[in-house]
């Protein structure tokens, strides 16, 4: 009776994270739809749909729309994870930022605080960047998007800024809040969600072109097959492991022999998941966004080479995956600690001496793994791309939305999974305690 009440509140406690998760993704989401001040919705989104397949398209796809519509959300968590990679880049690089994180807890707040921080230095240029060009720019019939003078600019500027600002950070702190108290990391479920809004519309897109005869059936058919076979691809990988085989050395208390127990360390294929990408497309469209605000010349020319599908933004794409899978394995995966924690369980690899020899041998087996999941990181972001503008599909689609909507919906589906087992542990615990205590009795 006790294990049944425990696991009914555990489950009460799971639906209650799933709950809270959802609905702060649905305030996200009925954020998207909420106009800028001064802005008209219907001319932005008719000009925004004019260059979706450009930096535009990616990133109006990371903001679930939100761009195309200049919303209060326009900027999205982008700025958050841009300030992120600059101070996990810092840390390696700043003695007073390394201390911090080798302070425990206190000193993460304080990073994140730090973070936090630069965020909202990040929205206000970017806000300032995208009012100043907006103000600027007119549609094809003559009207300008922004009307009312040069009074009405300045105003539209001021109202802008404060509303990109507030908009970025009130989704920093749902995605904190998403972290703290639901399912998944709250970061990546906002540009989950963000995502998977955008695949209606873009199913409805692939079947109008299909009917207005833009694009053949059997091509439609082959794009198709080739996404499904992708999401395929993406979920054996993901769950894909190198097990590095452990023993554990047990003494008998009888003649005081040895037996060793057989384990195994699993390491994942692609160890980073889908923060290599995340990182690499956040780094490269906030220069794009910036150069799109300006009239130099250089940058304008920048600005066109770096391009979504064009060869000079896959180039430094794929070398910023690389760098990021390597430099993020190296960060999180400790191998010194690693080992230390096997040689005090009394655990070693087999034919490998215990302490930094173990420690050596685990780096080689990680750097071997981390070149097989660059190769699969950097065909599946860049590949799709190359195909879909091969066929001439007249909008955004890529590798690295795929990647993320499978990748963080396979770690909701871990963290779900592992909740469930951690409950089942408690009560089994629980019961066994309540069954010792009547026998005693």
């Amino acid at each position: 009776m006790a294990q049944q009440v425990n696991d009914n509140k555990g489950a009460n406690t799971l639906r209650s994270k799933i709950l809270f998760t959802l609905f702060c993704l649905a305030i996200y989401r009925i954020g998207v739809h909420i106009p800028t001040p001064g802005v008209d919705g219907n001319a932005v989104s008719e000009f925004f749909n004019s260059q979706n397949r450009g930096i535009f398209g990616l990133f109006n796809t990371f903001t679930g729309g939100a761009l195309a519509q200049f919303s209060i959300f326009a900027l999205g968590i982008m700025p958050y994870i841009s300030a992120s990679i600059i101070f996990q880049l810092l840390t390696s690089a700043i003695p007073f930022l390394e201390q911090l994180k080798k302070e425990g807890d206190a000193g993460r707040k304080k990073i994140s605080q730090y973070t936090k921080y630069a965020t909202i230095v990040l929205a206000v240029i970017q806000g300032y960047g995208m009012s100043t060009w907006l103000a600027s720019q007119s549609l094809p019939d003559g009207r300008m998007l922004i009307s009312g003078g040069m009074l009405g600019i300045y105003y539209f500027k001021f109202m802008t800024i404060i509303t990109l600002v507030a908009g970025t950070a009130f989704v920093m702190w749902l995605g904190d809040q998403i972290s703290e108290r639901g399912i998944g990391n709250g970061s990546s479920m906002i540009i989950f969600t963000g995502i998977a809004a955008s695949i209606p519309a873009g199913a409805q897109n692939l079947i109008q072109l299909v009917k207005s005869g833009e694009l053949q059936f059997i091509v439609a058919l082959l794009l198709l097959a080739f996404m499904i076979a992708t999401i395929f691809a993406v979920i054996y990988m993901e769950v894909a492991q190198r097990r590095i085989t452990i023993q554990y050395s047990q003494r008998l208390a009888n003649g005081g022999m040895t037996s060793a127990a057989t384990s195994h360390l699993p390491v994942k294929i692609n160890f980073p998941g889908v923060i290599p990408p995340i990182f690499a497309s956040s780094l490269l469209m906030f220069p794009s966004t910036l150069a799109q605000f300006t009239n130099v010349a250089w940058i304008k020319a920048m600005s066109e080479s770096i391009n979504p599908n064009g060869i000079v933004f896959n180039i430094i794409f794929v070398g910023l995956i690389i760098f990021f899978s390597f430099f993020y394995t190296d960060i999180v995966f400790n191998a010194d600690e690693v080992s230390e924690n096997l040689k005090k369980t009394g655990a070693f690899v087999p034919g490998i001496r215990a302490g930094k020899s173990t420690a050596d041998f685990i780096r080689y087996v990680l750097d071997r793994i981390n070149v097989l999941g660059c190769f699969y990181l950097c065909v599946i972001c860049v590949l799709p791309g190359l195909l879909v503008q091969s066929f001439g599909i007249p909008f955004y689609f890529g590798g690295t939305s795929l990647l993320i909507l499978v990748g963080v919906a396979i770690d909701t589906s871990q963290q779900i999974q592992s909740h469930l087992l951690t409950q089942k542990y408690d009560s089994f615990l629980k019961g066994t305690k309540i069954r010792s205590r009547r026998v005693q009795f």
